[in-house]
């Protein structure tokens, strides 16, 4: 699983970006994710979690996530 943290969440949309250091990624590619892949209460900006990442039609997007 990569590790990571909540870069922005729009709590309106329930989905946001995670920032990581996960070495399969371009140095400047956040991950997407919806909170339909976190389950419980909204993520906040700085929440430290850990992801699968999968490719989507639009770039990189992370599911099975955990808080940490």
């Amino acid at each position: 699983m990569a590790k990571g943290n909540v870069d922005f969440f729009n709590d309106t949309g329930g989905y946001g970006f995670i920032s990581t250091d996960d070495g399969d990624l371009d140095d400047d590619e956040d991950v997407f994710f919806h909170m339909e892949d976190v389950g419980g209460p909204d993520l906040e900006e700085g929440t430290e979690i850990e992801f699968d990442i999968e490719q989507a039609p639009k770039g990189p997007r992370a599911t099975n996530v955990v808080r940490t």
